[in-house]
This record gives C-alpha cells, structure tokens and sequence, in this order.
C-alpha cells in the first residue's frame, strides 16, 4: 500500500487529469452508445408493429383467398361514435374493393341513432352495388335492428334476422325534459336572453309554446317521410300493407318476416356458407382506433427515448 500510495504521489497531476478526463470520456461514449442502441431497437420495433397493424386492418384478404366480407354495425349510429357514417362507409369500400371478396355482410346489433348518419351509409350502399353488380350485400340483424340501424338495413338486397330478433322502430323522435313547474317550486327565476324570437326553441325551463310544438312536429314528420321512402325504395313490395308499419313498433325477427321487414331467418355464418357461397369469412370492421392509441402510446414512449438519446449525446460533448 505504502508503494502504490508513492506511485501514485510520483505521478504528475497533469497526468492524473488526463487519465481522469479520458476515464470519464469512454463512460460517456459507452452511455451514448447504450442509449442510440435502445433507441435503434425501439424504432426497430414500431416498425414491425405498424406492418403487424396494417396488415390485420387490411384482413389479409389476398392469404385469405375468395370470402365473404364482413362489416358490423354496433351500438348507437352517431358521428362520434364506432358506428359512424366514416367508419362504416370506409369499410364497406375497402370490402367492395377487395378482389377476393364474393359478398358482403352487414352485421347490425343497433337501436338507432342520427337519420343523417343513417343516411349516408344508405346512400353509399346504392352506391357500391351500382359500381358493384356483382357482389350482394346482405344484412344479417343479431339483437337489435331498430330505427337508424332498420334504415341501413333496407338498402341491402335482403335482411336476414334471428327468430328473437327486434326490428323496426320505423319513426322519429326528439324527447327533452320540462323543469317549469320545479323551477316554481324552488322559487327560482328563469332568465333567458335572446336575440331571434325562437331562438330558445323548447327550452326546458320555459313553457312550451305550441307554435314551436308545430313546428318540430313538422320537421320530424318530414324525416319521418324520408325514412319510410328510404324502406319503401329498399324493400319494394317485399312489404306488407299493414298500418302499424311505419308507427315506430317493434317486432320480432318472426313477425318482421310476416310483415315483410325481413326476407328470411339465418344466422351470418349460414348466410355466408349457403346465400353466398363462401364460408370464409373476412372482419373489415375497422379496429384502428385501439392501434391508434396503443401506437401513441408507443410515439410517446419514442419520443422520450428520443429525448433522452439526444440528451446523453449533448452531454457527451461538454
């Protein structure tokens, strides 16, 4: 010890400093390195990760060879929402267009939602099977398919149900609350400022004034109409001269069939297998929504590797 301690002491302090600096560099250069391999392995893995999702949310139709092409209406038919007018007119397109593709599904599980919506995937159904003669689309209803999800249903070539199936709600309504008589309760004044004289149109603190009563009582009576033009043009004279067709009831898939609201009883998979003739069925249902946000969660997590990569390199270079 008492030798090392004289080496050590024999040596200039220039050179300690300069053994110091170059001990610290390699440290430096090693971290550097470490953090570009880890960033190089993390892009290294988005990038396989993104052809994984995009190869799922094409379906893989051309490994998939000839199939039936499936696309699900679920839930509220809203712009918002998973079942919007985009979503399910992307995919519709994207199952028209796939060469493999022998026929088309449009599995319905909805209790309605936005007529316009509704409208639009209506209208983008004529569409496609104009551009596309020779590819049928067949909706096939699960649970539900009333009101907005009965009118996409009736631009289809036939409507297939379940025996317990609910169809129909051929109707429009607009619901609302009334507060007056509460507000008189609680002793508290309503003040509501406006700068159009219907403005505040069935404001829930104020009367009802029957005027504006008229008014939306017209105006759904006008898209009532153009739902039943929409079933009446989709569905012919497949339908029944019954005069609760249109009043907004409900039945099941085995009085919709009596009332002509649908053509028969089949499951999706025998309608592939048996109406189409192609039991293979393909999902063209858009999932991007989970990989969007489980890519961002990736983007982030570059990012900060990113960051971090960068900074140890600066620091290297102090």
């Amino acid at each position: 010890m008492a030798e090392e301690q004289q080496k050590s002491q024999s040596i200039p302090s220039w050179e300690r400093e300069l053994i110091e600096r170059l001990a610290f560099a390699g440290l430096h250069e090693q971290r550097k390195a470490r953090r570009w391999s880890i960033f190089f392995k993390a892009l290294l893995f988005v990038y396989l990760f993104v052809v994984l999702a995009l190869a799922l949310r094409n379906g893989i139709s051309d490994v998939a060879g000839p199939h039936t092409a499936m696309v699900d209406v679920s839930g509220v038919i809203a712009a918002n929402e998973d079942a919007s007018a985009d979503n399910i007119v992307a995919a519709l397109r994207d199952a028209f267009e796939d060469s493999n593709t022998k026929g088309v599904i449009l599995r319905i599980n909805s209790p309605g939602g936005s007529p316009v919506q509704a409208g639009y995937v209506y209208d983008e159904i004529k569409r496609l099977r104009k551009e596309h003669p020779d590819i049928p689309l067949l909706a096939v209803v699960t649970d539900m398919c009333a009101s907005g999800g009965y009118y996409i249903a009736a631009a289809a070539d036939k409507i297939y149900a379940d025996k317990a199936s609910v169809v129909g709600s051929i109707g429009v309504l607009m619901d609302g609350f009334g507060f007056v008589d509460t507000m008189d309760k609680l002793g508290v004044e309503r003040r509501l400022l406006t700068s159009g004289r219907n403005k505040g149109l069935l404001d829930p603190f104020s009367p009802l004034k029957e005027d504006e009563v008229e008014h939306i009582r017209t105006l759904l009576g006008q898209i009532h109409q153009q739902f039943i033009q929409a079933v009446k043009s989709g569905r012919g004279d497949r339908l029944v001269d019954d005069p609760t067709l249109f009043t907004g009831l409900v039945w099941t898939g085995e009085q919709a069939k009596q009332l002509g609201l649908v053509d028969d009883l089949a499951s999706p998979g025998y309608v592939a297998r048996e109406v189409i003739g192609a039991e293979n069925i393909v999902d063209f249902t858009p999932k991007a929504d989970y990989l969007e946000r489980f890519a961002e969660r990736i983007g982030a997590a570059m990012g900060t590797t990113l960051f971090h990569a960068v900074q140890g390199g600066m620091g290297s270079l102090r």
